[in-house]
């Protein structure tokens, strides 16, 4: 097995993972060696020395220091920073099984129109199995010619792996929405772009979550956020419009959410491309598909 310069194994050369964190330095620390691949950190502007931690400790990992919170578009500048032709993502708290990347690899290589596997995302030491995979593996959506796994248009960001082509093309995450929901309009986008994107559950995650982090209730509201902004950058009209009344009519938790979106409603707006009839069809089937009650499910799709 190739070997990195500082004795780190490189499961598959095709493959580097990008890992964004902001704060969560120990977690950042216990995690970082995990990886068998090339890493790139982007550091969201942590103030518990998160970066210069990771620069003493793996002097092989590439470390992006931002100036400010860039919240999933510092994915996107990980990716540019990346030299393989595909890249896996994780959190602080998550890092890819023994084999995966290889496998996600021969996947990327066998489909040139794979652009995004959704992995088996296992939860904790007892490996319990992420919910929203239930959901994407038992998907509605009709699968294309060819194309292995269960169809998607939404996945688990820290679960995913991207031919860089293909994300590069859909615009990768934004600075709009910036998280957490912000996988809904890469996923559009990659869709209304004709790459494939696929759940594969030989292609596995481990994600023991961190202590440090907000309420179901917190992330319910800053989902609804993100899925008014999503819909305002890319579905027709009257789809966003009934999507925010929904959510205002829904609980106070998601007209909080509402009201926290229109700040940035302008912004969304300036980069408004709404998509095709066929993904849109899409997205409404995935809309009336029973789902399981998990506080990762939000309108628009899975996760």
């Amino acid at each position: 097995m190739p070997q990195a310069t500082t004795g780190r194994e490189v499961e598959d050369e095709r493959v580097s993972v990008v890992v964004m964190s902001r704060n969560r330095r120990e977690e950042l620390l216990r995690s970082l060696s995990r990886h068998r691949a090339p890493v790139v950190y982007v550091d969201n502007a942590s103030t518990d020395g998160s970066a210069d931690a990771v620069s003493v400790s793996f002097p092989d990992v590439e470390v992006v220091r931002l100036a400010r919170n860039a919240g999933a578009y510092g994915r996107t500048i990980g990716v540019r920073r990346a030299r393989t032709p595909f890249v896996a993502f994780a959190d602080d708290d998550s890092w890819w099984a023994p084999g995966a990347l290889a496998t996600a690899a021969e996947h990327f290589a066998a489909h040139p129109r794979l652009g995004l596997i959704g992995g088996r995302v296992l939860v904790g030491p007892e490996e319990r199995l992420d919910p929203t995979c239930a959901e994407m593996a038992g998907s509605p959506l009709p699968g294309a010619p060819g194309i292995p796994g269960a169809p998607l248009l939404g996945f688990i960001a820290c679960g995913a792996v991207v031919r860089v082509e293909a994300f590069l093309a859909a615009g990768g995450f934004d600075d709009v929405v910036r998280f957490p929901g912000e996988e809904e309009r890469l996923a559009l986008d990659l869709a209304e772009h004709g790459w494939h994107l696929s759940y594969l559950d030989d292609v596995v995650a481990h994600h023991h979550p961190s202590p440090v982090r907000g309420t179901d209730d917190a992330r319910r509201r800053a989902l609804a956020r993100s899925a008014v902004l999503t819909g305002a950058m890319r579905l027709p009209a009257r789809d966003a419009l009934t999507r925010a009344r929904r959510m205002v009519a829904q609980s106070p938790v998601q007209r909080a959410g509402v009201r926290d979106a229109l700040p940035d409603l302008p912004a969304a707006l300036r980069r408004r491309r709404p998509v095709s009839d066929r993904v849109v069809a899409q997205t409404e089937m995935l809309r009336r598909a029973p789902v399981l009650d998990s506080p990762g499910h939000r309108e628009g799709g899975q996760r």
